[in-house]
């Protein structure tokens, strides 16, 4: 899938299966300029990532954005009122995370 493309993989000698490396998210902070929705059927955390910032692949953002709600899964409960952080800010959240994930 699209949205592990970036994601770093490690192989060893021992074990030259590619592995995961752990990635580490920043914190993102609240913003005046944030947009706050609730959900409703058929909400996806990419799909609001495409539609908010024309990227699907940035699902992450909304979704560590709402650390409130579980996140095992890429539907976001249906009713909740979610925070989507503004598009003016997406350089400095890729900025952050660029940085913990050197």
């Amino acid at each position: 899938m699209k949205r592990y493309q970036s994601i770093i993989t490690t192989r060893t000698e021992e074990s030259p299966i590619p592995r995961y490396v752990t990635v580490k998210y920043p914190k993102i902070s609240l913003d005046f300029s944030d947009i706050y929705v609730y959900t409703t059927r058929g909400d996806r955390y990419d799909l609001l990532a495409r539609s908010y910032y024309n990227d699907s692949s940035l699902w992450w953002v909304i979704s560590v954005s709402n650390y409130n709600i579980s996140q095992d899964s890429m539907i976001p409960p249906l009713g909740v009122q979610i925070r989507i952080p503004s598009s003016d800010r997406i350089g400095i959240i890729l900025s952050s995370f660029e940085n913990l994930n050197r």
